[in-house]
């Protein structure tokens, strides 16, 4: 993915840059489907690569593109979702939880 952030202050973050991001999701419910799942992956797997993969971000969302709005975005798109961790490199992890 690539994207810019529109920052208050002076960063390079604030310049296109891109990372290989990776995304854990996590799920719950009381009770599971039809199918024994809580959601499917390919369901997770479709929108969070779908908003990701290859993808200018500052293009497909009207926030500024955080690792911590994308974050709590993804936890909202994702059916029974409570938890996402983003991490953009090996030291720069935000995960958003709901309450």
């Amino acid at each position: 993915m690539a994207h810019r952030l529109c920052l208050t202050y002076e960063s390079k973050c604030s310049h296109l840059h891109g990372h290989n991001a990776i995304v854990t999701v996590y799920c719950k419910s009381e009770t599971l489907n039809e199918n024994g799942m809580v959601v499917d992956f390919s369901t997770v797997k479709n929108i969070v690569k779908g908003l990701l993969d290859h993808q200018y971000v500052n293009d497909k969302v009207d926030f500024n593109p955080t690792a911590e709005n994308l974050a709590r975005w993804i936890c909202e798109q994702v059916p029974n979702c409570y938890k996402v961790t983003f991490q953009e490199s090996r030291d720069n992890i935000a995960t958003y939880e709901k309450e």
